[in-house]
């Protein structure tokens, strides 16, 4: 059985996911939708297919899936769209900025038991999935605090900050999902603070560079997670899980891992230098895992609901941050 696809979107993300697609001997890219044509153009030029409108993919009969790489604002219009017409849906993140138009764009995909996955591509990370392997192991204990440490080597362009509904839920949203994913418990009350360190141009628009949030379960167990839209060393992303037992971490990742050491000292290879490069074998493996979704019709995870509860997080994040107090995720949902 082979997954005829249509992507919906031929910018950045949508070269990863065509070239995703492509590559999975299980998959096919059959049509490209685009708002600007040549777009589509040069993308079918790399990776094949054919350029169609959004309705004449929904009408298909030769399409099974549609890969949603357009603006965050389409998402949840797309998803109703294509979940009446009887596709399976990928969808970047987020589904929506506000958590009500969430709430009642699942309300249409479950009526009509649509397939939905979100992507929430650092999930399918091999060092973070090495990570979670350890930790659902037991090889740390039971465990209790977590360490998330994600940095872009620079902030976007005023034009983007204008769109992205803020750092929370354009950057930090990331990191909500894998503090859930770990913790393996539901967030209850967060903390944070943040702040215009980088970029004065970013507060002017209303939004955040530098943050740090304390994510903290019923129980009482917690993630830190520290943010910034500046690291002049390179994309960092690492993170630490403590148990009672001990604690695993995976580290910053570089094109190539050696070290040199000489009389002048130790030195490494420079980081990866974005999210296309660092997380390149995510983005092939989450597509993997949902072409294996269709193919036995099994749970699509990330999903709808995996959204929606990353974005009520950025929602109580960006209310601690306002009212300088912890916030109950009760207080939002």
């Amino acid at each position: 059985m082979t997954i005829r696809f249509a992507l919906l979107g031929a910018g950045r993300i949508g070269h990863v996911h065509a070239k995703a697609v492509t590559n999975n001997p299980d998959s096919i890219l059959v049509a490209i939708a685009d708002a600007l044509p040549q777009a589509a153009t040069d993308l079918i030029g790399i990776y094949g297919g054919e350029q169609r409108s959004i309705d004449d993919i929904a009408a298909a009969t030769d399409i099974d899936a549609v890969l949603i790489c357009t603006p965050t604002n389409t998402h949840a219009d797309l998803i109703e769209k294509f979940a009446r017409a009887g596709k399976a849906i990928f969808c970047e993140k987020p589904i929506d900025l506000s958590v009500a138009r969430v709430k009642s764009c699942l309300e249409v995909v479950a009526q009509e038991n649509a397939t939905l996955m979100i992507g929430f591509n650092r999930r399918f990370d091999p060092h973070f999935m090495a990570l979670k392997n350890a930790v659902d192991q037991g090889r740390i204990g039971s465990v209790e605090m977590i360490n998330i440490i994600s940095r872009d080597p620079g902030a976007p362009p005023p034009e983007y900050i204008k769109v992205s509904g803020g750092i929370f839920k354009d950057m930090t949203i990331h990191d909500f999902d894998m503090a859930r994913f770990l913790l393996g418990e539901e967030i209850d009350t967060v903390m944070a603070s943040a702040s215009v360190l980088v970029d004065p141009k970013i507060g002017a628009l209303g939004d955040f560079d530098s943050a740090n949030i304390i994510l903290t379960t019923a129980s009482g167990k917690q993630c830190a997670i520290s943010n910034s839209r500046r690291a002049t060393y390179g994309y960092d992303q690492r993170i630490e899980v403590h148990g009672s037992l001990g604690l695993v971490s995976a580290e910053n990742q570089r094109e190539v891992g050696i070290e040199i050491a000489t009389a002048d000292g130790y030195t490494k290879p420079p980081l990866f230098d974005f999210f296309m490069t660092r997380y390149l074998s995510a983005y092939a493996a989450e597509i993997s895992a949902f072409v294996a979704h269709l193919k036995d019709a099994s749970a699509a995870t990330p999903s709808g609901d995996d959204g929606l509860k990353a974005l009520i997080i950025a929602e109580a994040v960006l209310k601690s941050v306002h009212e300088n107090r912890g916030v109950s995720l009760s207080e939002i949902a």
